[in-house]
């Protein structure tokens, strides 16, 4: 299974680009799309899922086009938009057995398909509840459940932990790195952890621009011995922003523990330490493009 694309780019305006020039190529696993908000996610989403057509280059799923075979991609996607809404009055059962019915599936298939994605996705003992009575995190899972109905080849999820606690942030992760064997799982979002804990690749884009494509080890590396951590004056702080690229900073009695990006130590007593994905990912999209 192989979701490519080529030179895509998506134009909503004159001089006005949704993404530009984005060429990929994924396979079974989970792929991290990663960037700022407003950098084109939702839009290169939105074409990888047929509900936009792209403006320029090509995109296709196992060698077919599917600008102009949509039917090709549509027939084995499972889809997840960052806005999921569901019909309150209904149970989880009930809920999943009409959007399986809208999918073709036949009660018997439906039935013991439910029962499996409850059970994926912890939803088991609720299932006789209603879905206003959910909390946010209970109405995404319910909503990669539905995703998964149809058992997907290609599964597009985005931005599924907005607005989240960290608690139902964990235990959304874990349904989807259970969803990821033998398919291609596209996971957006602008939470650096989140693809961290899930990802086997990440592609990184700001601008509407593809900025890399590389595994978790892959961008780690690349900042592997230029990350450091050192406590500074609050007063020596902007300058320290001038001169270093400054990852976050912690409020101390003695002052600010800033962890910083340089091919050198910021101060004489800054100490290095492990780099992580969150270093890579902002050296990335800091970095001038």
């Amino acid at each position: 299974m192989t979701l490519r694309t080529e030179s895509l780019g998506k134009q909503y305006g004159e001089g006005t680009w949704g993404v530009r020039d984005v060429t990929l190529e994924l396979e079974e696993g989970i792929h991290g799309l990663l960037g700022p908000n407003g950098s084109g996610k939702s839009t290169l989403m939105g074409i990888l899922s047929t509900i936009l057509k792209p403006t320029t280059g090509t995109a296709t799923w196992n060698g077919t086009d599917i600008v102009e075979s949509p039917g090709t991609v549509r027939s084995v996607l499972g889809y997840l938009p960052q806005d999921f809404g569901v019909y309150p009055d209904l149970t989880v059962t009930e809920f999943l057995e009409y959007m399986a019915a809208l999918r073709g599936l036949d009660s018997e298939t439906a039935s013991a398909r439910i029962d499996e994605l409850l059970e994926l996705t912890n939803l088991t003992g609720v299932r006789t509840r209603k879905l206003e009575t959910f909390s946010g995190g209970m109405r995404q899972r319910v909503g990669i459940a539905q995703a998964l109905l149809n058992d997907p080849e290609l599964l597009v999820v985005d931005e599924p932990t907005v607005g989240l606690d960290p608690e139902e942030r964990v235990r959304l992760r874990s349904a989807l790195a259970n969803t990821a064997t033998d398919r291609v799982v596209v996971l957006s979002t602008h939470i650096v952890p989140d693809v961290e804990a899930t990802a086997n690749e990440i592609a990184i884009l700001d601008d509407g621009r593809l900025l890399t494509h590389a595994t978790v080890d892959e961008l780690i590396d690349r900042v592997a011995e230029t990350v450091y951590e050192c406590v500074v004056p609050r007063s020596e702080l902007s300058t320290l922003a001038d001169q270093y690229q400054v990852c976050s900073t912690v409020q101390r009695s003695d002052g600010v523990k800033a962890r910083v990006l340089g091919e050198s130590p910021p101060t004489e007593t800054a100490a290095q330490v492990p780099a992580t994905l969150e270093d890579a990912y902002l050296e990335t999209v800091e970095r001038p493009h």
